[in-house]
């Protein structure tokens, strides 16, 4: 497994785009004041030895060692050593509604972005616990598997967006059945899930799918997202767009309370209305932090080998290059016929 062992030094890679910026900006500004003493043809029969490519290779070069030790300096790592882990927790599974009524924006900035952000905050709260994230619109979708890899999931909490589910509509009892095969075999009783829809439900019983998953020993806690009094849904990025009916009327996404409630109560769970101010997960959270634990067993690297030395020694080679490049042709690299650029 590859890792970064201080992945913040990585934000400082931002640094080159911007130097090279600042080298183009210097090389325009040198060529102009050239102009400025006569035709770029005739200056150049006159300064036989000047080179405008020698300067962008080194450039280049140094641009590569600055890439090399930022790099060194995050500490790349790839594992070395693997051992077998346990862990004492509850499976989580979290469904998510990426239907288009979830753009509405009675929840800012929308019901699914404000979604989105409450879950990546709670799972940087887990600790021994495992995840698994479910999308569903018309159908629902495995985005992640259960896991204790809470990176990988809020990488792929980041990419979820309405059109990663082919057919839309809202269907939360096909949710609930895929994510009552998604428990490991390992969880027992320790399992919990968390449903984030508006509750617009159009495809099926949800409820008499959650007693079904509730005679497993599952929990079902379900927020709602959105208003009853309801919100248009944009159909454009500026917003200013709604979706519309075959009557040409504006179509309004409602909060549909009373659904989420009943597959609450039918599993023992908690029904939270969100909003801008509490989204809701924070008291979900608590809830599971009430459960039986399970122990897990997992395998995990326990030791990581750096690999930064190659990437200093690549600095290293690269500096000794640029140092033998000099930014005027001479003529011992002219009989090596390795520089061949000319002024234009």
């Amino acid at each position: 497994m590859f890792r970064f062992a201080n992945p913040d030094y990585l934000y400082l890679l931002i640094a080159i785009p911007i130097l090279l910026a600042a080298f183009f900006l210097a090389m325009r500004l040198r060529k102009n004041a050239l102009k400025r003493f006569g035709n770029l043809d005739t200056i150049s029969v006159l300064m036989p030895e000047a080179s405008t490519s020698r300067p962008w290779i080194k450039a280049s070069i140094l641009s590569l060692v600055v890439f090399s030790l930022i790099v060194a300096m995050a500490r790349p790592q790839l594992g070395a050593k693997l051992k077998e882990v346990k862990r004492k927790g509850v499976e989580l599974v979290i469904a998510l509604d990426v239907s288009n009524s979830m753009l509405a924006q009675d929840i800012k900035p929308n019901r699914l972005e404000c979604a989105k952000q409450a879950i990546s905050r709670m799972v940087d709260k887990l600790s021994d616990d495992r995840i698994g994230l479910i999308v569903f619109a018309g159908d629902a979708y495995v985005q992640v598997p259960v896991t204790s890899d809470y990176v990988s999931a809020k990488m792929f909490l980041n990419t979820i967006n309405p059109g990663i589910v082919p057919v839309q509509g809202t269907a939360i009892g096909k949710a609930i059945e895929l994510g009552s095969n998604s428990f490991s075999s390992q969880s027992g009783k320790s399992r919990v899930m968390v449903i984030i829809t508006d509750g617009e439900n159009h495809e099926d019983d949800p409820v008499a799918v959650a007693k079904a998953a509730a005679e497993k020993g599952i929990v079902i806690h379900t927020i709602g997202v959105g208003s009853p009094q309801g919100a248009p849904i944009p159909v454009s990025p500026d917003g200013n767009s709604f979706l519309t009916n075959s009557d040409g009327k504006i179509v309004v996404s409602k909060l549909d309370e009373n659904t989420l409630m009943g597959i609450a109560a039918a599993t023992g769970g908690r029904y939270t209305l969100a909003t801008n101010s509490n989204f809701g997960l924070n008291d979900v959270f608590s809830d599971i932090r009430k459960m039986d634990k399970k122990n897990f067993k997992s395998v995990a690297y326990s030791e990581y080998d750096d690999k930064f030395q190659y990437f200093l020694w690549f600095a290293l080679i690269l500096l000794i290059t640029e140092y033998f490049i000099l930014e005027r042709k001479n003529r011992w690299q002219e009989k090596l016929e390795i520089f061949k650029a000319r002024l234009k």
